[in-house]
């Protein structure tokens, strides 16, 4: 099977379930905002936690995509960047154990960490402290991180760094990779617009977006958005939450359903889409079964806490995937 390298913030993530509200309260966070942390403020968050019952694993966007494409059996890879702490062993380790080569540049700063914390309501209020992850800059980019594999996929977070971006892409170019991005969040697209039309146009082949990324990318709405977004790449997708999503090659369009699901978190479910769909290119299948392994991932993802995937779930999702495939 093909193989694939993913880019981007290496971060770990810490979920938790508050009992109340008196943490968010204390922190003086808006209840279901997400918080840049500094060093001093990671720590009063993770003090004020640590009585609380704590799930910990890798996460960040392209980390999560790599993740689902690796339990899918593919050839996986992730650079990052991480500190020699606790939490860069951690999630080096777990890149390991979930089979994806790790090649993470090392910092002399701490790692960069997530902290949800989930209230009663089911809200969820994020502490997030980058640190190392954004440290990774173009002079850490080499052309054989890219020999071997056939996909390389970003994350549109790395947009705050131009020249990584450019380097990493021209890089994969030159290997010959087939270059993903997933836009990752609106406002960093609405900051970056023009830079990311250029680049697109000159270095992407496959986009994926969201309603709100693809109205920040193009000012229009979801269907309008991906005939554009498909004018500058070989391949538009453009997901429409419970609508399920659109995707647009070589002038035909396809409208995937989604599958039917009990959503308690939707994090990683755009994440976890593009594994899908990834796994589906990289098998030569059509658009139509691509966007279905899409779905069903993303439809499984928003029933469970977090980003990750259960084993005993995955188990379950090959044969589901199987059938689509065989189909």
């Amino acid at each position: 099977m093909a193989g694939i390298i993913g880019i981007g913030n290496a971060l770990t993530d810490v979920m938790t379930r508050l009992s109340n509200y008196n943490v968010i309260i204390e922190l003086a966070f808006p209840k279901g905002s997400m918080q840049l942390v500094d060093k001093n403020a990671l720590q009063k968050v993770l003090e004020l936690i640590k009585e609380v019952p704590q799930t910990i694993t890798s996460g960040g966007s392209a980390a999560n995509t790599i993740h689902g494409l690796s339990k899918l059996g593919a050839n996986t890879a992730f650079i990052g960047k991480v500190g020699s702490d606790k939490f860069g062993v951690f999630f080096s380790d777990d890149l390991k154990n979930s089979g994806i080569t790790p090649i993470l540049l090392n910092s002399n700063n701490e790692s960069g960490c997530a902290i949800a914390m989930i209230t009663p309501d089911s809200e969820r209020t994020f502490a997030v402290h980058l640190g190392a992850s954004v440290e990774l800059t173009a002079n850490d980019i080499k052309s054989d991180y890219f020999k071997g594999y056939n996909y390389f996929h970003i994350e549109g977070y790395l947009l705050q760094n131009h020249e990584l971006m450019l380097k990493a892409t021209s890089e994969a170019k030159k290997a010959g990779l087939m270059v993903s991005l997933d836009l990752a969040s609106f406002n960093v697209v609405e900051e970056n617009r023009e830079f990311l039309h250029d680049f697109v146009k000159k270095y992407v082949d496959i986009v994926f977006a969201n309603e709100e990324e693809a109205k920040s990318y193009t000012g229009k709405n979801p269907e309008e958005s991906l005939h554009v977004i498909a004018e500058e790449c070989k391949i538009a997708i453009v997901k429409i939450g419970k609508e399920g999503s659109l995707i647009k090659s070589n002038g035909n369009v396809y409208k995937i359903l989604p599958i039917k699901a009990n959503s308690i978190d939707t994090t990683g479910a755009g994440d976890l889409y593009a594994s899908g769909f990834l796994y589906g290119l990289m098998k030569n299948l059509d658009f139509n079964k691509c966007g279905k392994i899409g779905s069903l991932l993303s439809g499984t993802v928003i029933e469970t806490i977090g980003a990750k995937i259960s084993n005993e779930k995955w188990k379950e999702l090959i044969e589901e995937v199987k059938k689509i495939e065989n189909k």
